[in-house]
């Protein structure tokens, strides 16, 4: 659309942050980093019975309003927030507000509610209190979407704009590019709520809030010219994006003042004499050898000695307790130091498998054991993983569900009442191959039976053309079951994210 600069703003949260920073930068956009985040305690409408919490707007100026971010965002999921959805109270925003900017909001916020039910000194209260915190980096929010609420509250946010000399500001609420596919992102809002399409009160977007041109919000706010300019401003006073970022490793706790290196060397050599000791050799023991010395130069050199005793140390306390553990999957099982390790339990000289694979010098990249802990007493090695390292340095990671070919049949059929029999006659008519999945797309050009369905039954067809349009599309957030990440410092602390290399 030839625009300089665009922010993403979800709500409550920065699962998109880094992937929207890259992709924007690669596209020669200057990528804005915000959060739409909920927040109780200031302002505080009527909002109808379907909605959630009252949002604000945080924009990163720079990279301490990005670290204040993530503080912001983290709390409102650890320290419990609002009963409805994560959230934090006002108070927590006015003590992390240092390099961010503050929008008032729009029709999801705290203040334009009241505005719009005539109550008008609560209103001007809370836009006070966030002047008073805020100062110049404080915006008042405009939005055309043509609703009740939105032309109800205007006059009052005007009138406070012009009064106390504070910024408007005209944004547009994105949920989806054009207007083709508004059903689509309307059955996507059914899905997350368990709604129906057919249902009177529910929550829904409109059709204009899909993504508009320069020349569209000009044209919406010709009357007040100076709330488009000011995105133009708001642009020029955001300068951070999220950089991609070398992992950071933890250090794992050595005995008797060796290094990482020397203790991951000393483990290996003793582990493989271990291994000797039981297993019957695939070749000449002098094999073995320069093979493991070989493999202890690559991962000393590219740094990774302490990955390898950390995953070890892991899992050998696992194996110790009784608990089921995998041979090894993956590239990993190519590892000698590995098997030494008893990370893996597959000889890798008896199998012919490469190293190289694993670890490459010429292709830097991190290692990647796939381990299988039994599934019932996993949490028993995430528990004393917290306990060693400490339980503010460990966190299980989060993951996202998908909508497949046949889940998002299924999903779109509910939501539309489509007939239960129908539906599912129609998923059968998916093949279901976990090594080979199936899009709905390829379905439809190689299922003649399903191309015929869609040709001759109207229902048929609409479903299918709602469910290919958010197909892959993420359905929820949950916890991975047992990714974990490990740092070497609190996982809350505020870390600079970069260094300046002239500093």
């Amino acid at each position: 659309a030839g625009m300089p600069a665009a922010a993403l703003t979800d709500r409550t949260n920065l699962f998109g942050a880094l992937e929207y920073s890259v992709a924007t930068k690669e596209a020669g956009v200057q990528p804005i980093i915000g959060v739409a985040l909920a927040v109780y305690g200031i302002g505080e409408g009527q909002p109808e019975r379907w909605a959630r919490v009252p949002t604000v707007v945080l924009l990163a100026q720079n990279e301490q309003g990005y670290l204040n971010l993530s503080a912001l965002s983290s709390s409102a999921y650890l320290d419990g927030g609002g009963e409805v959805e994560p959230s934090v109270p006002w108070d927590k925003i006015v003590a992390h507000n240092e390099g961010l900017i503050l929008l008032s909001g729009g029709p999801d916020g705290p203040v334009d509610p009241l505005f719009a039910v005539g109550r008008k000194a609560e209103a001007v209260a809370a836009l006070d209190r966030m002047k008073a915190v805020f100062g110049d980096r404080f915006y008042i929010e405009l939005q055309r979407h043509g609703t009740p609420q939105e032309a109800a509250a205007e006059p009052g946010l005007v009138a406070y704009a012009y009064d106390h000399d504070v910024p408007l500001v005209a944004t547009n609420d994105v949920y989806f590019v054009g207007r083709d596919l508004y059903s689509a992102h309307d059955a996507l809002l059914c899905i997350s709520d368990g709604s129906f399409v057919g249902q009177e009160e529910r929550r829904r977007v409109t059709p204009e809030h899909g993504f508009k041109s320069v020349a569209e919000m000009r044209q919406l706010f010709a009357d007040l010219p100076e709330a488009c300019d000011n995105t133009i401003d708001i642009a020029k006073r955001c300068a951070f994006m999220v950089n991609k970022h070398d992992p950071i490793l933890p250090s794992f706790p050595t005995v008797g003042g060796r290094s990482e290196p020397d203790e991951m060397a000393h483990q290996a050599r003793e582990g493989l004499r271990a291994r000797f000791a039981v297993h019957q050799l695939a070749a000449p023991e002098q094999d073995y050898w320069d093979r493991l010395e070989r493999e202890i130069a690559v991962i000393i050199k590219m740094g990774f000695p302490g990955y390898f005793l950390i995953v070890s140390d892991f899992i050998k306390w696992a194996k110790a307790h009784g608990i089921p553990v995998g041979p090894g999957r993956g590239s990993g099982a190519g590892s000698l130091v590995a098997w030494a390790l008893t990370i893996t339990d597959l000889d890798p000289l008896r199998f012919g498998l490469l190293f190289e694979r694993f670890l490459n010098p010429e292709r830097v990249s991190m290692p990647d054991f796939d381990i299988d802990f039994c599934q019932e007493r996993r949490e028993e090695v995430i528990s004393y993983v917290q306990t060693k390292y400490g339980v503010g340095r460990v966190a299980q990671i989060i993951t996202f569900g998908t909508l497949q070919a046949r889940a998002v049949l299924r999903d779109v059929g509910r939501v539309m009442q489509l007939p239960l029999g129908l539906v599912d006659r129609l998923c059968k008519m998916v093949p279901n191959h976990p090594t080979d999945p199936w899009t709905l797309d390829r379905a439809l050009n190689g299922v003649s039976e399903l191309a015929a369905e869609y040709k001759n039954d109207r229902q048929v067809r609409q479903l299918l053309d709602l469910a290919m349009k958010l197909e892959g599309l993420p359905r929820h957030s949950s916890t991975h079951a047992a990714g974990v990440v490990i740092g070497d410092r609190p996982l809350d602390q505020l870390v600079p994210l970069y260094r300046d290399p002239r500093s």
